[in-house]
């Protein structure tokens, strides 16, 4: 039973003054839901869910130069992109979306495409078709027809020494065929988000139809740096494989990448890359570097002999010097629905309270050195079918250009989470979702109520006097009957 309805009932409160204390809880109840603490996240905030999706590659934005208007160090290579390998902002680009010929950078994604597919332990044998299919002066180790090696040492034979007769034998293996092998790998190409792509072979040799964009290859190392076995396969610097009965020499594999430590190029953040080079492609080189919070991504492609090596350490520098990773959770109050007064509270008159929707505590943006967090803007996406406490999807943006983004959750241990889903995703008839923050009323309720008491008090005070004057009212009239008494009074005539 309501307040009112235990109001409408007959008490001991004369009429008025229940009428007066409906009016006032009306008038409570009505600023009540009217102001709210946090933000309310309504339909008309949201998109349509079915005009967008989020998906691995739809969080992708492409930055005109660099993000932040930061000048940007001069390169010779053609095409080449900067990329942080958590969020995928884009730090620098040159041409990211044109496509080029990769040479032996294709590789990342033959070995990706080994480790998802395949054991380490399984056993490669090398075919006529993977040794002689391939040109015999290109980059190969001696591996020879009928020759076993494990799918371990094939991946470090491809990652190492770019043995292109090796990637030819993975493919295999793989797929059992070189054909269907790219197949996958053209499938698996669009899943991580590339559109200027397309692979025609395993190994990165020449071929018209054989492309890919920097921004595509810097998805496709993005997906192989996020594999920890390919990430320590890669970063190796040397291994050797033992003589076999088919192959009696050992064989001695060298990284060929020049950024490691004592090399030519050494760069101490350096975690592993791929190089790449042919007459038609140029040099072209993939490298991942970890430094200050950081990791980046880079690639050049179409770039000079040794000098892809100097860009890239360009590059790298540019970064690191100049961006700072930005936790999202701990900055923006906007979506943090912990921020809100009414979840700070240590008030426990109204029992524990917290928030049902939280901003993932892993999600940051790229931001150039001293940017505040407030010169970016938002937008946040609803998913059409939640998963694993996903409500939406939010990016962030610098002058237009992406920054980062972060997922909006549901914790599933506090609230009914089909409810909680529904409300926020608008599958309800319900507009919008209001949080109130009870504390910050509180002090109008008091006023509110101290004013019904004086009004109940004044009424009081009214009756008191009223009754009080009947009284002397009625003593005056006896008082004047008695003073005019006569004998006549007695008589009963």
């Amino acid at each position: 039973m309501t307040i009112l309805q235990c109001l409408s009932q007959k008490s001991k409160y004369p009429r008025f003054v229940t009428i007066l204390l409906s009016v006032c809880f009306i008038l409570l109840e009505f600023f009540s839901y009217t102001a709210v603490a946090a933000e309310s996240i309504s339909e008309d905030t949201a998109s349509d869910p079915e005009d967008k999706t989020v998906s691995e590659a739809s969080a992708i934005y492409i930055p005109s130069e660099t993000l932040g208007d930061i000048a940007a160090p001069k390169i010779m290579a053609e095409g080449a992109i900067l990329m942080d390998a958590g969020n995928c902002a884009v730090l620098y680009q040159k041409n990211m979306d044109n496509p080029y010929f990769p040479a032996s950078i294709t590789k990342i994604m033959t070995c990706l495409l080994a480790v998802e597919n395949s054991s380490l332990s399984d056993t490669v044998k090398m075919s006529n078709e993977a040794v002689f299919g391939i040109d015999r002066t290109s980059s190969n180790v001696g591996l020879d027809v009928g020759q076993s090696i494990t799918m371990e040492e094939a991946i470090l034979c491809v990652m190492l020494a770019s043995a292109n007769e090796a990637a030819s034998a993975i493919a295999e293996h793989v797929s059992g065929s070189i054909e269907d092998f790219v197949d996958l790998m053209n499938k698996r190409a669009e899943e991580l988000g590339c559109t200027h792509t397309h692979f025609e072979n395993a190994n990165g040799l020449p071929n018209d139809n054989h492309y890919v964009s920097p921004h595509d290859m810097a998805l496709i190392a993005r997906a192989f740096n996020d594999n920890e076995t390919c990430r320590r396969l890669a970063s190796m610097r040397t291994y050797d494989i033992a003589p076999t009965s088919t192959q009696p020499d050992e064989i001695h594999l060298l990284n060929h990448h020049k950024m490691y430590e004592g090399l030519s190029y050494a760069y101490d953040p350096v975690v592993w890359g791929k190089t790449g080079y042919t007459m038609a492609a140029g040099a072209t080189l993939v490298t991942v570097a970890e430094n200050n919070g950081l990791t980046l991504i880079c690639v050049v492609m179409k770039d000079e002999t040794e000098r892809n090596y100097t860009d890239t350490r360009s590059l790298f520098d540019f970064g690191f010097s100049n961006y700072t990773k930005v936790n999202i959770a701990e900055n923006d109050s906007h979506y943090n629905m912990n921020e809100a007064d009414f979840f700070q509270t240590k008030d426990t008159t109204f029992g524990e309270t917290g928030s049902f929707i939280s901003l993932d505590p892993s999600g940051y943006v790229i931001l150039p050195d001293n940017t505040p967090f407030s010169s970016l803007d938002s937008n946040i996406i609803y998913l059409d079918d939640p998963k694993d406490s996903v409500l939406a999807e939010i990016t962030y943006e610098l002058n237009g250009i992406y920054a980062g983004k972060c997922s909006l959750l549901l914790d599933e241990s506090r609230t009914d989470t089909t409810a909680a889903k529904d409300l926020l995703t608008g599958s309800t008839t319900e507009e919008k979702i209001t949080y109130v923050d009870i504390t910050k009323y509180l002090p109008y309720a008091g006023i509110t109520i101290a004013l019904i008491l004086i009004i109940i008090l004044f009424i009081h005070i009214i009756k008191v006097y009223n009754i009080g004057n009947a009284m002397t009212r009625r003593r005056d009239i006896r008082k004047r009957r008695k003073r005019y008494h006569s004998d006549f009074d007695d008589i009963n005539f």
